[in-house]
């Protein structure tokens, strides 16, 4: 019986042959839509599980009730540590602290009488840790013991990638390594590579003992001081289960702890929480180690967009299978004549649908593991992170190759088993006859077709608005200038070090000007700190941000001076800048009002006068609103130096230049590694993730849209050939080619306008939920959506024009034969 249902699918199959060529790509196409999407959703959703204690493990955050942003600090003021094991006992070895150290020289064989390797390690690669550390997260140990590894001073943990990378093929246990120049740590443990899928992606861990000596964040005593780069985490007690409870309790017992520690003015509005580690991924309100969130909002989008996308191939196997109906009705009523009941035609159907869908699947699995690598290159997935060889992935496809058959065929199998036999064999089913279901299917049809072109729309609009944001990201005035700035790192350095860089820099052809700072006008990296204004006898409420810099900051980067002068050079602070926001945000309307006030910054004693205004520039993303910032004068914080190059060189110039910078900052900092970055460079990246997503969507609307207009030509086509005789009969009595044209295209294209209608009012809101995420946005317009219908339109009617105009450009005599 199976082997019948077999070869009448396949003879059925080979006699449709185009129809099943426009399923099967179809289905082709979102089958491998849906298994890599399932794959980045399975990869996002999979951080830090690893862990054998990640369901009971947290991280601890805090953040003022005050401020008006939904942002949450990770970092933690570093005596919180020991106060946490004195306040809670039942922590005191499942609680930890991790301090990041960014940007870090590491010098191999130093020595060892062999010439000395450098590396330069960025973000989330190097950290001091505690024992404690192995506690909590879970690596394979290769050399060493999680135990005593990292208990003395001086030593360090390698990953086999960073002991490889360091000191070749050889055993690393025992071997030196400096890092920064200035701390010699022995390599007393080795574990395995991480997982992509983690949040502590740290591979050299220096142990936490030497911290102090080492000289980094050493505010050990410090309350109101953070660092974001100092985190605590820690594992609760009891089950996964129990986790709700226990988290609850601990976020009360919180409350204490501030009031016990900080000062009473700072912890009314400070609150510390405990956040998942298994969240940490998908919160956007913090940022973690990897550098990398995605919000789960966005993780439901895909998996929505997936279902979208399967839906319209399943919607083009309902539309052709119905509207072949007609042709297959005199089939139907000879099974039935010869005995075969509805359910045997049933499944007879269901198992055409069964074919067509296993080809897909097939073809479907060989055109994702195509686009793996692409994919995997577009949202950032780890190459090997995520296999599409896996069993997990094997019965995802098989269950959706199921779904799949019973979605797209079990309407048409319904609405072709349910035609009485008399009626077939008479020829007397007509396309708009109501089946057994008592669904005329001329209507569902066109509720199908307005169906898939809805969900194009959605995706169409989503597109033009998330494209003209990213637009307004990569041209928007930030208030300072961002093109031919070139941002070069400074390490730790010694005194005459700065005016000896800038010395050999001087008059170097096609630079414009240079200033030292600790960070460019926006930057990741902020010194958020309390401030005192007048004769106040307290801190403010609110925080403001610190941009030390030399006085030809300004200059180099643009900003505009609204008000007074720049600050006296110095090597400490002597005179502020404000911004407009600062300004404001004291209670005065005019710059000029505000010259010649006097406050104390950072917990100092001794005033100091502000001498300028500056007209308001971005210090963070265009995700966040600015803040009050300062500028000033403090040499011991300078990190970065900024070179303005002189506009209109060439690429050639411009490479030898960097060149020659390189040669004077290695003459300078012959320890350290140069590294720069371009600053319109370092700001793309802020928007890194929303570019990426945007570039997905955008390919998945291309692909809907192209599924749906391979629907829509099948229909077409069909339409065509059931009207042959009309089409000849209209051409015989004078109808033109734009008549006939017209004839097939008004149909379609009201449906497309219904269905532009349809999908309008939901993408107005799912995309302004989007742009609610940023403080400066686009607005969304009128035109956004009518540009939407016109391409939708112009979509359609392109997919119609081929079959319609043939059809009128055949020989009317040929068409009054063809019955």
């Amino acid at each position: 019986m199976l082997k019948s249902y077999l070869t009448t699918a396949l003879r059925a199959l080979k006699r449709n042959w185009s129809y099943s060529v426009i399923n099967v790509l179809g289905l082709t196409l979102s089958l491998a839509c849906c298994l890599l999407l399932f794959l980045a959703i399975r990869y996002e959703l999979s951080f830090d599980k690893h862990n054998a204690h990640a369901a009971q493990t947290y991280r601890l955050i805090s953040f003022n009730k005050k401020n008006n942003t939904d942002r949450r600090n990770a970092g933690i003021p570093l005596p919180a540590l020991a106060a946490l094991r004195n306040d809670f006992p039942n922590l005191k070895h499942d609680v930890t602290m991790v301090n990041r150290i960014a940007n870090v020289v590491v010098t191999v064989g130093q020595k060892s009488g062999v010439p000395a390797k450098k590396f330069q390690e960025g973000d989330g690669v190097v950290a001091f840790v505690e024992p404690e550390y192995f506690r909590l997260f879970d690596f394979g140990w290769k050399n060493g013991s999680p135990q005593t590894s990292l208990n003395n001073p001086n030593t360090v943990v390698l990953s086999e990638q960073m002991a490889q990378k360091y000191f070749g093929t050889g055993n690393p246990m025992g071997k030196t390594l400096r890092v920064e120049n200035k701390m010699d740590f022995v390599v007393a443990g080795v574990v395995q590579n991480l997982p992509a899928t983690t949040s502590m992606p740290f591979e050299v861990l220096l142990s936490f003992a030497s911290l102090k000596q080492f000289g980094a964040n050493t505010n050990w005593d410090d309350w109101q001081s953070t660092y974001g780069g100092a985190q605590i985490y820690l594992k609760l007690p009891g089950t996964a289960e129990d986790q709700l409870i226990e988290s609850a309790q601990m976020d009360k017992q919180l409350v204490a702890f501030v009031n016990k520690y900080q000062k009473p003015e700072d912890a009314r509005d400070l609150i510390y929480a405990l956040q998942p580690l298994t969240s940490i991924h998908t919160d956007t309100r913090t940022d973690n180690y990897a550098k990398r969130t995605v919000s789960i909002e966005m993780i439901w989008a895909m998996g929505l967009i997936g279902l979208f996308i399967l839906t319209t191939a399943c919607v083009n196997f309902i539309n052709l299978a119905t509207a072949q109906a007609i042709r297959r009705a005199k089939e139907v009523g000879v099974r039935k004549v010869l005995g075969s009941s509805r359910g045997q035609l049933v499944r007879q159907f269901l198992g055409e649908t069964g074919v067509l869908t296993g080809l897909a699947m097939i073809l479907g699995f060989l055109l994702a593991q195509i686009a793996l690598p692409y994919v995997g290159e577009l949202l950032n997935i780890k190459p090997g992170a995520a296999t599409l060889l896996d069993p997990t992935v094997i019965v995802f496809l098989v269950t959706l190759g199921v779904l799949t058959t019973a979605l797209a065929g079990f309407y048409p199998a319904l609405v072709l088993s349910g035609y009485q036999p008399i009626l077939a064999l008479k020829g007397k089913i007509r396309a708009s006859q109501a089946g057994s279901s008592g669904i005329n299917q001329l209507t569902l049809r066109r509720g199908l077709i307005v169906g898939q072109f809805a969900i194009s729309q959605l995706l169409i609009i989503g597109t033009i608005i998330a494209y003209y944001q990213m637009k307004y990201f990569r041209s928007a005035d930030l208030g300072y200038s961002r093109d031919a700035v070139l941002a070069v790192f400074i390490p730790e350095k010694n005194p005459g070090q700065l005016e000896s860089l800038r010395a050999k820099l001087t008059g170097l052809p096609g630079i414009q000007s240079m200033s030292f700072a600790m960070t460019t006008p926006s930057s990741s990296s902020n010194w958020s700190t309390g401030f005192r204004f007048g004769n106040a006898d307290k801190d403010s409420d609110y925080g403001i941000l610190m941009r030390p810099a030399d006085t030809a900051y300004v200059r180099t980067y643009g900003l505009r001076l609204i008000a007074g002068r720049l600050y006296q050079p110095g090597d400490t602070i002597r005179e502020f800048v404000i911004n407009e926001a600062f300004m404001k945000r004291l209670g005065f309307q005019k710059p000029e009002q505000v010259i010649g006030k006097f406050m104390t910054v950072n917990g100092e004693t001794l005033k100091k006068p502000i001498v300028g205004v500056v007209k308001d520039f971005n210090s963070y993303s265009l995700h966040q609103h600015i803040e009050p910032i300062i500028l000033t004068s403090y040499r011991d914080q300078y990190r970065s130096l900024g070179v303005k190059l002189t506009p209109g060189q060439s690429t050639e110039a411009i490479s030898r230049l960097i060149g020659q910078v390189e040669t004077a900052w290695n003459a300078t900092f012959p320890d350290f590694v140069f590294k720069y970055e371009f600053l319109d460079q370092r700001l793309a990246n802020f928007y890194k993730s929303e570019e990426q997503m945007y570039a997905l969507f955008r390919l998945l609307a291309a692909i809907a849209i192209f599924i749906g207009c391979l629907g829509l030509y099948g229909v077409v086509a069909f339409m065509a050939e059931t009207r042959t005789k009309e089409v000849g009969i209209r051409k015989a009595l004078g109808a033109s080619t734009a008549h006939i044209f017209g004839l097939f295209s008004v149909d379609f294209v009201k449906l497309v306008l219904v269905a532009l209608v349809l999908s309008s009012p939901l993408a107005w809101y799912v995309m302004n939920q989007w742009l609610q995420k940023f403080a400066f946005k686009i607005d969304i317009e009128w035109w956004m959506f009518a540009l939407a219908g016109l391409l939708a339109v112009s979509v359609a009617l392109l997919t119609v024009s081929f079959q319609s105009i043939k059809a009128a450009m055949m020989n009317p005599v040929k068409s009054l034969r063809s019955e």
